[in-house]
């Protein structure tokens, strides 16, 4: 059996109310972390995601590399786009019942990765449960520990763009390797996944309904998608 909690960065887009639906439509749980800037540019979209019941995390407001910035920065990053995320849930009528965040580009801050996770765990962000992650590397590398989202394979469809020479038929090639120079294998049978997607149009125009066409061939392969589980429920 495989299974997978399937995440979806850099929320919102014009093609978001089209992932939701068809999310819905296969009945396969998500958790979108949003880029605040994305949010104010795509509110309608976003406002459709929220009351169409979609878990949304914190995925900073300006989508910066964490390592670059200072704490104090980092700290405004997330705050600002926690004041954002709490308008927007207060708009559709929605309880905000979890807070999940995730660093742009996986980058939890460099030396000030510690500083940040404590600001985290004070300010009651949630974890998602990722206990029953089998790979060794995901523990010795302290990801079990750590407060925010990271994950264990990343579709890399974002790089589907002009002139870039990655198409749908690399990402396919990409989902179908046993033996990943990094991560873990999307197929290997008894796993479990979190997965990166993002909510990108650019990629929409390059390949039309590209999330679709991902993840029903996850479905294909048996991969049973799992509602997110979170722990120290901070709200």
């Amino acid at each position: 059996m495989i299974r997978a909690l399937l995440t979806m960065d850099d929320f919102s887009s014009r093609n978001t109310p089209a992932i939701v639906d068809y999310l819905g439509e296969k009945h396969i749980p998500v958790i979108m972390f949003a880029w605040g800037e994305n949010v104010e540019k795509y509110h309608d979209e976003a406002l459709y995601a929220v009351k169409k019941g979609i878990t949304i995390g914190n995925h900073s407001y300006t989508h910066p590399h964490f390592s670059e910035i200072s704490f104090e920065e980092g700290v405004k990053e997330i705050e600002k786009c926690e004041s954002v995320l709490d308008e927007l849930y207060k708009e559709a009528g929605v309880k905000r019942e979890y807070r999940p965040f995730r660093f742009p580009y996986g980058d939890k801050g460099g030396e000030n990765k510690n500083l940040l996770q404590k600001y985290l765990v004070e300010q009651g962000f949630d974890k998602v449960d990722d206990s029953i992650i089998p790979y060794p590397w995901w523990k010795e590398n302290g990801l079990d520990t750590d407060i925010d989202t990271l994950w264990t394979y990343d579709f890399a469809e974002y790089n589907i763009r002009p002139e870039s020479g990655f198409t749908m038929d690399d990402v396919f090639k990409k989902m179908h390797e046993m033996n990943p120079s990094s991560g873990a294998a999307l197929f290997a049978s008894d796993s479990y996944h979190i997965l990166l997607f993002h909510a990108h149009d650019e990629t929409e125009e390059l390949a039309p309904k590209y999330y679709k066409q991902i993840l029903d061939e996850c479905l294909a392969k048996g991969i049973e998608f799992v509602a997110p589980k979170f722990i120290g429920n901070g709200c």
